[in-house]
Parts: C-alpha cells; structure tokens; sequence
C-alpha cells in the first residue's frame, strides 16, 4: 500500500470534496481518498504507486486543479 497527498485548488465545500474524491476513486489502485477542504488536499491510498497524471486528469475532470 502506498499513500500520497496532493494539493488540489479551487475546492471551497463538501460537495466539491465529493466530485474530486468520486473521481479519485475511478483511478485503477485507488482504495480510499480522503479529502481535507480546509487544507486543499487530498489523501490517497492506493495498492499500487500512482501516475501523477491519472491523479491529475482525475481532479481536472471534477473541475478543479492539481497544484505542483
């Protein structure tokens, strides 16, 4: 198991939390995502290390942005 956290901006409410971690979760060897408003990131734990650029095209397709 691996566990990664990305800052991801524009998310402002719960429900912006839900469409990243909804997405998140589509990604092949995600198995929990945990998202923190407050801090703009995201925590993710996976079965296998992660393409940043699956992550990212994850987040972009929910609307918001995955900051470097």
């Amino acid at each position: 198991m691996t566990q990664n956290t990305y800052r991801v901006s524009g998310m402002v409410c719960g429900h912006c939390a839900r469409f990243v971690g909804e997405e998140i979760e589509r990604v092949p060897g995600v198995n929990a995502v945990t998202v923190d408003v407050d801090g703009g990131t995201v925590a993710v734990t996976s079965d296998r290390a992660l393409d940043v650029g699956e992550v990212r095209a994850a987040v972009e397709e929910a609307g918001y942005e995955l900051v470097s």
